[in-house]
């Protein structure tokens, strides 16, 4: 029986290995966890266990996040790949388990685990806040392990051609898989809608073995295991596979990228001070791609705070049942016994603060409130980051899927965020996180074009176009309908 499984009727007829190389880089921290926790941590890191420190990022990781992404490009958020689908043509069709007969297909795409270079490791802390206090919540403080940004992945994919296949359709689904590392659609590890995850792969190599021909399995045989460091890389992958163009993108999202000048101090805490002899409270500083250390904004200390005034705009408008579900159905439920876990909507992205002020100690007392004097042993100084005339940041989130009152709930969290009035990160009753809107662009994704309105602080109020400006008002009026009427409307 095994040796009929190699006769020429019942073997895959490979006709050809097209090789593609290309080294992923970190723009984020990210967390491939191994799913234990230690004594160190909650959330450990996936490492080699040959060496027990080198990063780990495996075949399987990649592969889902490829597969999602292009079923997701190809049918729209939310919607299932068919027979016909690149996706299945590509990744093989996977098992019905109402159906005994069918056993899925096998991938033409294989993908090889990657071992991280140039790494390091940071650690971040998370903690649930209440929304009505806006305190952290007890039991709720947890620590994770984060690879830096910076560390790169070689990734390594063999994309097989059988006879019969439809090579130009399968090389323009790699092509378009692939692509969605470079336009900030594919991340990869846990909690990658609160920023975590980010990468980009600078240039692709690519070698296209020809079996049909002695030539070309001969170096098959002695070079298909060995890099392609003599292949020089090409930015665009559609040129480096000989692809015309990629596949039509049918997601729906609507994208806000806002300028901001900090307005004072922003103070986001790191898990301690620099060292012994360092401020007790420093604030947050991450690794960036290019190796420079910069203040960060981080995605989870955004959308906290999103997330929370979403949740009063709602309630303030019409308080009851509408107001949870809008913020839940946006953010994701809350995690609890009995609740079914679903992912936010919402993706809010990590941003460097540019040219902020880190130097500068401030040295503070807890005052006794019967005495009105300082509280013993309650001395403590902090090192947040401070704003000057060029210090700026820009916040990039994305809804996916977004409704029309959605859109209206998001434009009234700009508007909050634009003039200072809702603050991000910590001691925001001394006055800290602050900003000041500069400009912010609005880009609305459906049915593969794009709208976009733009919204400019000009020193003496906002330049808007006069017909973003009746579009945008549109959709603030139906977030209040939805919330007092139950009025409904896809956008569609």
């Amino acid at each position: 029986m095994a040796g009929a499984l190699w006769a020429g009727k019942e073997s895959r007829k490979i006709v050809s290995r097209i090789v593609v190389e290309g080294d992923l880089v970190l723009q984020t921290p990210a967390h491939f966890g191994n799913g234990d926790t230690d004594e160190l941590v909650d959330m450990p890191l996936l490492v080699d266990p040959l060496d027990s420190r080198t990063p780990l990022l495996t075949g399987a990781s990649v592969t889902g996040a490829l597969r999602s992404y292009l079923r997701e490009r190809e049918r729209g958020y939310g919607q299932r790949a068919d027979n016909e689908s690149a996706s299945v043509l590509l990744f093989g069709a996977l098992k019905d388990n109402k159906n005994n007969n069918e056993e899925g297909e096998q991938s033409s795409l294989i993908v090889e685990d990657a071992l991280g270079k140039n790494f390091g490791i940071e650690i971040r802390n998370g903690v649930v806040i209440d929304p009505k206090s806006r305190t952290s919540r007890e039991d709720r403080l947890f620590d994770l392990e984060l690879w830096q940004a910076g560390t790169t992945f070689p990734l390594r994919f063999e994309l097989v051609i059988r006879e019969g296949d439809d090579e130009v359709k399968l090389k323009q689904a790699l092509a378009t898989a692939l692509e969605g590392f470079n336009d900030g659609s594919i991340t990869l590890g846990a909690r990658k809608r609160r920023g975590y995850g980010r990468v980009h792969v600078p240039g692709w190599r690519v070698k296209i073995y020809d079996l049909t021909t002695p030539e070309g399995l001969l170096d098959w045989i002695e070079n298909g295991d060995k890099p392609l460091d003599d292949v020089d890389p090409v930015s665009d992958i559609k040129t480096a596979l000989g692809v015309e163009e990629l596949l039509p993108d049918k997601r729906r999202f609507l994208r806000l990228s806002a300028t901001f000048s900090l307005d004072g101090s922003l103070l986001i805490r790191s898990g301690s001070g620099q060292d012994d002899r360092g401020p007790d409270i420093v604030h947050l500083h991450a690794r960036q791609a290019d190796g420079s250390i910069k203040p960060v904004l981080s995605g989870t200390s955004v959308a906290g705070a999103l997330r929370a005034r979403a949740l009063k705009i709602a309630n303030t408008i019409a308080n009851g049942d509408r107001a949870w579900k809008l913020v839940e159905e946006m953010f994701g439920p809350e995690i609890k016994q009995g609740v079914v876990p679903r992912s936010s909507r919402v993706t809010a992205h990590e941003t460097a603060i540019e040219n902020a002020r880190t130097d500068l100690v401030q040295n503070r007392v807890s005052i006794d409130r019967f005495t009105s004097g300082a509280r013993e042993i309650a001395l403590f100084n902090e090192q947040p980051a401070f704003g000057g005339d060029d210090t700026v940041l820009t916040l990039e989130v994305r809804l996916l899927n977004p409704q029309v009152h959605e859109i209206g709930l998001l434009l009234l969290l700009l508007k909050d965020l634009w003039t200072g009035d809702l603050p991000l990160g910590g001691e925001v009753s001394v006055g800290r996180g602050r900003l000041k809107g500069e400009r912010a662009t609005l880009t609305l994704q459906r049915d593969g074009a794009d709208q976009e309105w733009k919204i400019v602080a000009n020193g003496q109020g906002l330049t808007v176009d006069d017909r973003a400006r009746g579009v945008l008002e549109q959709f603030v009026s139906a977030l209040t309908k939805y919330l007092k009427e139950g009025w409904y409307e896809t956008g569609d």
